[in-house]
């Protein structure tokens, strides 16, 4: 780091002006040009687009996950209630209301 801080001491230039005077140049000019290509100032297709929708990707992977368990813990149900004639029947009456004749049913609303 200390060399390249040397760069800018323009009182140790010496015989080298003309070589360390076009280094800075070029120093200063490269830095300008990768932060304009870098932040998109010329095209849409920049660093900050790139970090949005690697974010985005994330996002969706991790809802797929989700949606995943989701869809597994359902078949997982499907196949009990299609299995077992009993949890069908536990499961009628308790969410559908459902009642075998002879049952007293009482509705009480939440």
């Amino acid at each position: 780091m200390g060399r390249f801080m040397d760069i800018w001491d323009r009182s140790k230039d010496g015989n080298k002006k003309e070589q360390r005077s076009f280094l800075r140049y070029f120093i200063i000019s490269t830095s300008i040009f990768v932060i304009l290509v870098g932040f998109g100032l010329f095209n849409h297709d920049n660093i900050i687009a790139w970090v949005r929708a690697g974010l985005t990707i994330r996002k969706q992977e991790r809802q797929m996950e989700i949606y995943q368990q989701e869809i597994d813990r359902m078949d997982a149900k499907v196949k009990m209630l299609s299995n077992d004639r009993d949890s069908l029947e536990r499961y009628a009456r308790e969410n559908f209301n459902f009642a075998e004749p002879g049952d007293d049913v009482y509705i009480v609303d939440k």
